[in-house]
């Protein structure tokens, strides 16, 4: 047990103090303080010694020097039963500090807040997290609060040990405490890093808020949560079950997919994080049961995403299919009526998200992979047309709708498209040809048929076997990234079938 005689408190959150206070109070803990902290102290009508008082020193440069002093950190960071630092401290007259409560200038709300370089700058706090590592690095002797939320645990511990801290409560206030400083400054340094636009700096710090420990992983022996570097994810659950790892998982990819299509249309329909069906038809129904019905068995227990309001007609519609979640740019009041009588149907609202440039990690045996995302829109600027026939306007729409689901399916990919729904999609294969065969055959197998039907690939036919097999299926225009030494001969086949080929300026690869 460490007997708490004095106290530092430094906080620029000041809110529930007056408990804390009072139990110091009634435990006769002396209090020193500064600046704001220390007037509001007073204010609460609490005995308080300003900290330049307690120093001999006043605050220097408009208070950016306040508690950088060797009579604060050497009152932390003495070890109370070393000789050598007992002789230092009566050497010259310094005082042990038992407690640092001390939180941080809100430099993350103010980067929400400011684009003003300057304020950012000013509302780095250095003397708050020095003193919090120093508290932190001493737990043995020293307890360190970083959070008005530690407040009542605080208070518990002081009435259970009669004004003292257990060892165990102060080693995890100082797990927290580094955890908080490591996180502060990765803030910092991102900020700096963006500002120079350092996407991809020697050294990068990873961070995030923890937004739900989840029930496990892919598998039930994993462990698993989900951290986002902001307060949120930008979604909201509505109704339904909790959401799982896989369940998010199929989730981002529904609503990327989904924010990628024009605005207020489309529904996807995901299974295992690949696209089974995609549609961008106006209407509302017609735009569902064409997503559907490109594979309505993978569709069954699946994630269905609409880029729009989900109303009480597409709401009947959907309360016929088992699905484990519907996401909507909102839900009218009769469609969720409608859609919460199945209990377990997680319902989500993803009309706040927005899918950003930053970076995507995907991490594997402690390594982590670093890349930009891949999410520009797509414009007739982007593709060269290479073949002798030229695609009519309907065909350039279908094959970029084609091509832009195809970067959301997992390589090897290939979409068939036809009247902006989604006709047979291949994913996943080692061969480029087999994806071809199982696109082919998804669409034979659900009686998809279309005089006008577009083919798109995410990366180029490395032979003529891959856009043979989709013409001899009925494709008429297809749509491929540039690339192989047999681009020639695939658009010398092209013309000699009369196809319209497309050549896109860039890959797009999904593993």
């Amino acid at each position: 047990m460490r007997k708490i005689k004095k106290a530092l408190i430094s906080v620029h959150d000041k809110q529930n103090l007056k408990p804390l206070l009072s139990i110091l109070k009634k435990n006769k803990v002396e209090i020193i303080s500064s600046g704001g902290t220390y007037k509001f102290i007073k204010k609460l009508n609490f005995k308080c010694a300003e900290i330049s008082e307690f120093t001999g020193s006043s605050e220097i440069l408009g208070g950016r020097v306040k508690t950088l002093h060797p009579k604060i950190h050497a009152g932390i960071l003495n070890i109370r039963e070393n000789k050598s630092h007992i002789r230092d401290l009566r050497k010259n007259n310094f005082e042990n500090i038992d407690l640092v409560i001390v939180n941080f200038y809100p430099f993350e709300k103010t980067l929400e807040n400011s684009s003003n370089h300057n304020t950012i700058i000013e509302n780095i706090d250095v003397g708050g997290p020095t003193l919090v590592r120093s508290a932190a690095k001493n737990y043995n002797d020293v307890t360190v609060i970083t959070n008005c939320n530690q407040y009542n645990e605080l208070i518990d511990e002081l009435v259970r040990f009669k004004g003292a801290t257990s060892l165990n409560f102060r080693k995890k206030m100082s797990e927290i405490a580094f955890t908080e400083t490591s996180y502060y400054d990765a803030v910092i340094s991102n900020y700096f890093q963006n500002l120079s636009n350092n996407i991809l700096p020697k050294k990068k710090i990873i961070y995030g808020n923890l937004i739900e420990k989840l029930r496990y992983g892919e598998n039930p022996h994993q462990k698993s949560a989900i951290y986002s570097k902001n307060s949120s994810i930008n979604i909201k659950q509505l109704s339904g079950k909790q959401l799982s790892f896989n369940n998010y998982n199929d989730i981002f990819t529904a609503i990327k997919i989904s924010k990628s299509l024009p605005k207020n249309r489309g529904v996807v329909i995901v299974k295992h994080a690949n696209p089974c069906g995609v549609s961008i038809i106006k209407d509302s129904i017609e735009c569902y049961k064409s997503a559907l019905a490109c594979d309505p068995i993978s569709a069954f227990g699946g994630i269905i995403s609409c880029n729009f309001k989900i109303n009480k007609r597409l709401a009947l519609e959907l309360s016929k299919l088992f699905l484990e979640v519907v996401i909507g740019n909102n839900f009218e009041a009769s469609a969720l009526k409608i859609l919460k009588k199945k209990k377990n149907l997680r319902l989500i609202d993803a009309s706040n998200f927005k899918p950003t440039e930053n970076l995507e990690l995907n991490s594997n045996n402690e390594n982590i992979l670093v890349q930009s995302a891949d999410i520009q829109k797509f414009t007739k600027n982007n593709f060269k047309i290479v073949s002798k026939n030229k695609p009519t306007k309907t065909q350039l729409e279908n094959l970029i709708f084609a091509f832009n689901i195809c970067r959301h399916v997992k390589s090897n990919a290939i979409v068939l498209a036809s009247n902006k729904s989604t006709f047979g999609i291949g994913s996943g294969q080692p061969s480029r040809l087999d994806s071809c065969k199982i696109a082919i055959k998804k669409m034979k197998k659900f009686s998809l048929k279309s005089n006008d039907l577009v083919a798109a690939s995410d990366a180029f036919f490395p032979f003529v076997d891959g856009i043979e097999k989709l013409i001899q299926s009925g494709v008429t225009a297809i749509i491929q990234p540039a690339g192989s030494i047999k681009d020639k001969e695939i658009v010398k086949f092209a013309n000699q079938t009369n196809t319209v080929l497309l050549f896109s300026k860039t890959r797009h690869f999904k593993h």
